[in-house]
């Protein structure tokens, strides 16, 4: 220990077991490492924050493009910051946009700008989105930028049918249902020369063939359901016209129901709103999820439900429907066990 105390005292440093004595070599001892991590924040490299990665804009409309067509844009992007700035990774999500000649990685220089090309391309009539997503060592990464466009027809004429889906729900087997569609002819005059579905359970009615729709006008055709048994049924109605959309499908679906001998009568209190009809809806749990059964609007407050099934329990609810088409919350459910 006497060796060990003489060696010390040679260094410079005092051998004591006090509180104060530690605390003063300690100190003394720190200062080395606050040098060293000053030194070592001094070499360490630039930070993310040097790249800066801007779009100008980061959003473009396409506006209308025929289908079958293309059309091209391209964004310009900066590296604002103060450092090379390196992309390594482009996708877009919408599978009618697709990018351009545009090879990976790309290299940016401070203050320098590249072009990015997308290019649109739309397979089916509507309004379309998608967004480019772009992977760098900018800050903030990754970039995104928005890009819309409208898929339309060529200036030919064109049949719309709507709406294009339409689902009957329930119907017993024996018996039929019914729901409403609407043709219009845009762009020019329509004229509509056979109707065949791919199912003999779906058919549509009063359509007197052939028959011409004038540019800008609108044809309502009712659509029949009768399900030969029980089980979901499933078929498309098609219009071979004129149109350069020619066949026009509309989408059905149905289920068949068997007879019973039980049915639900329903009946409830008229809204204290301005409803000009009700919905009814039935589920096989409190609190649904539930599925409309009436085909169509209700004005009147009571529903014969002739769907159900021997040894099931069912819950309904009921809606209230106003003129401007503002469906109220679901009301208080009702549990009808069928024997």
């Amino acid at each position: 220990m006497g060796v060990i105390y003489q060696s010390m005292r040679r260094m410079g440093f005092r051998v004591c077991f006090e509180t104060e004595c530690l605390l003063k070599i300690v100190a003394t001892r720190c200062f080395p490492l606050v040098l060293v991590v000053w030194l070592l924040g001094w070499l360490a490299p630039a930070p993310a924050w040097a790249q800066k990665l801007y779009c100008k804009p980061c959003w473009h409309s396409f506006g209308e493009v025929q289908i079958g067509s293309s059309s091209s844009y391209s964004f310009q992007l900066t590296n604002a910051g103060d450092k090379t700035l390196q992309i390594t990774s482009a996708s877009e999500q919408g599978s009618a946009f697709s990018l351009g000649n545009f090879s990976l990685p790309v290299i940016i220089q401070p203050g320098a700008s590249v072009e990015l090309p997308v290019i649109f391309t739309p397979t089916a009539k509507g309004y379309i989105n998608g967004i480019l997503t772009l992977v760098s060592n900018a800050r903030y990464s990754p970039l995104n930028m928005i890009v819309t466009g409208f898929a339309v027809y060529s200036s030919g004429a064109e049949l719309e049918v709507n709406p294009a889906t339409l689902n009957f729900g329930n119907v017993r087997v024996g018996s039929s249902a019914t729901l409403q569609a609407t043709l219009t002819a845009r762009n020019a005059s329509v004229t509509i020369s056979s109707d065949p579905s791919t199912s003999s359970e779906f058919a549509i009615l009063g359509l007197n063939l052939p028959i011409t729709i004038h540019a800008g006008q609108s044809l309502p055709v009712t659509i029949q359901f009768t399900p030969n048994g029980s089980g979901t049924a499933s078929g498309k109605a098609g219009l071979i016209s004129s149109a350069a959309n020619s066949p026009t499908v509309e989408q059905l679906t149905g289920t068949g129901v068997a007879r019973t001998s039980y049915n639900v009568y329903l009946s409830w209190n008229a809204s204290t709103s301005d409803a000009v009809g009700y919905n009814v809806f039935r589920g096989n749990v409190q609190g649904g999820p539930y599925q409309q059964i009436n085909t169509a609007l209700d004005a009147s407050t009571n529903y014969t439900d002739y769907t159900v099934a021997t040894g099931t329990a069912y819950y309904y609810v009921t809606t209230s429907v106003n003129a401007q088409g503002q469906e109220s919350a679901y009301s208080s459910p009702v549990e009808a066990v069928i024997p």
